[in-house]
């Protein structure tokens, strides 16, 4: 099975493909979309929906995984990481992509083991398991990885974090 794992954003939309076959995951693909902040907001959003349809396109997952938004104090922000979330989502529906949620807390959970795990902890364990010579950066891209090994181990559970 091939799983897409997204960190949602506009500036840097993190991506990470990869293979999962029981226990044993390997890389296929990852990296990032990234949009500049002097282009107008809605073409920014077209520059993320025309990328990553076209990585879907390219590696045909089986599964499109993606982080839930935490609160950010800045509503700003949040309205506009919500708008491009929601560009991402439209990306895997139109591709027929089932869609699969993971919280911050869920994704540390499968990947370190502790709900409350650091940042470089996760990274460090994305790093391990899937067998890399270094934490891949930015931070966006490890944590895409991050949201794709969480849906790897939750295979067997996957209904209860389908998108409703």
């Amino acid at each position: 099975m091939i799983i897409l794992g997204i960190d949602p954003g506009i500036a840097i939309v993190g991506y990470g493909l990869i293979e999962c076959k029981g226990n044993n995951y390997k890389v296929i693909d990852y990296g990032s979309i990234t949009t500049e902040p002097d282009i107008i907001f809605p073409l920014r959003l077209k520059i993320v929906y025309d990328e990553l349809t076209a990585l879907i396109k390219k590696y045909k997952p089986d599964d499109f995984a993606i982080e839930e938004l935490f609160y950010n104090k800045n509503a700003k922000t949040v309205i506009k990481i919500g708008q491009a979330r929601g560009v991402e989502v439209l990306a895997a529906v139109n591709q027929n992509l089932p869609i699969y949620e993971y919280t911050p807390l869920q994704i540390k959970q499968a990947v370190v083991g502790y709900g409350r795990a650091e940042k470089h902890q996760v990274q460090q364990m994305v790093k391990l398991l899937l067998n890399l010579t270094d934490i891949p950066k930015p931070d966006d891209v490890a944590d895409a990885l991050a949201v794709a090994l969480t849906h790897g181990s939750s295979l067997n559970f996957k209904e209860s974090f389908r998108m409703k």
